[in-house]
């Protein structure tokens, strides 16, 4: 492994002011006047180093107990130990295509890769890297499959740009042996150029038997199922949209209740209004939050766990932030602009993902 230790800040005492990992001055509790009971950082630096560094393109990860799989473009995909290092290496070729994934899930005995474009596959892999099956495919000029995800062993879900006039829904319930596509007549309608982004297979959020799916395009929207898929709502947002590039890229729900959701406009990376949007009651109604604050684009959000939903971490064009505030503020902790995904080990450990390389944060 090629790794680098990036130490990006640390507290230098502990009882007097300090420059942290934060752009912003943060203070010992001995000289903050009035601290808050709720919000306050969790770690004063970042520690970095690199698990991969390879010419691919890394929008989907995957946390397997102590081991990261990670699904690519060239239909490359694989795993990376955390203990040891040890790694596996796939690919899938079928006929001439140029196969790009970038959704990945998992069941307890396998990984799950789905490809954009036509046609679509989804392939099932067994975690031992033994047994590759090609489980769906679907063929025609606007198939495009953008995120995939699981409830349980037995059920899972992937999303889509539309073929008709709703979002292309597939649904297993036998372990991911076999997929069915949903009748549109089963399904909210989507407006004209309104799509899924396949930024960093984070468009569908499970919390239990509830799920989200955030829409972008020239409307920019929240679908909600509280059965797992067989009935849904419609929510609108009022995240940024109204152009092809424009929307949600992005969700985390911590739990049930509190969500937040980014994306903004691509092709103005550095606009950073109207690109991050909050919940606070599941989803039923959304706000926008640090106005002109923070970062710009944003190709993926994670709540960091045990944090009470007051923690997150987001990657995208203008570096990785972090907020400690339910997203009120931002302090950007690491230059790293080329980063498409994100996935938390632990509340002290993420792992990071995008073009040519695989990081591991390390927030102490």
């Amino acid at each position: 492994m090629r790794s680098v230790v990036i130490f990006v800040a640390a507290f230098l005492c502990c009882s007097c002011s300090m420059k942290s990992v934060f752009s912003k001055p943060v203070t010992t509790v001995e000289s903050v006047e009035k601290p808050s009971p709720l919000f306050a950082p969790s770690f004063t630096k970042v520690e970095i180093d690199t698990l991969l560094s390879e010419k691919l393109s890394i929008r989907a990860l995957v946390v397997d107990n102590d081991k990261v799989w990670y699904a690519a473009n060239n239909g490359n995909y694989g795993s990376i130990s955390l203990k040891d290092d040890k790694r596996f290496v796939g690919n899938i070729q079928k006929d001439t295509l140029k196969i790009e994934f970038r959704s990945i899930a998992q069941t307890k005995d396998n990984i799950f890769v789905l490809a954009i474009g036509n046609p679509g596959l989804l392939y099932r892999i067994s975690k031992d890297g033994k047994e590759t099956e090609l489980v769906y495919e679907e063929k025609g000029e606007k198939v495009f499959y953008d995120a995939i995800n699981f409830w349980n062993d037995n059920e899972g879900i992937a999303v889509g740009d539309p073929t008709e006039d709703c979002f292309s829904l597939l649904i297993t319930r036998d372990g991911g042996q076999s997929w069915t596509k949903t009748s549109c007549e089963s399904l909210p309608k989507l407006t004209e150029g309104e799509a899924f982004f396949a930024a960093s297979n984070t468009n569908i959020i499970i919390k239990g038997e509830k799920t989200w799916i955030v829409s972008g395009g020239k409307r920019s929207r929240v679908f909600y199922s509280e059965d797992k898929g067989k009935s849904w709502q419609v929510i609108e947002t009022p995240i940024i949209q109204g152009s092809a590039m424009t929307g949600i890229f992005s969700a985390d729900f911590y739990n049930e209740t509190i969500g937040f959701a980014t994306g903004g406009d691509y092709e103005k990376p550095q606009q950073n209004f109207g690109n991050k949007i909050i919940t606070l009651d599941g989803g039923k109604n959304w706000n926008k939050i640090a106005e002109n604050e923070g970062f710009g684009y944003g190709s993926c959000a994670q709540f960091v766990p045990g944090s009470n939903g007051n923690e997150l971490v987001t990657v995208g064009a203008s570096g990785v932030y972090y907020s400690y505030d339910q997203g009120k503020s931002w302090n950007k902790i690491a230059e790293y602009k080329d980063l498409f995904t994100l996935r938390f080990i632990d509340r002290k450990t993420a792992i990071a993902a995008g073009n040519k390389k695989i990081i591991r944060l390390q927030f102490n």
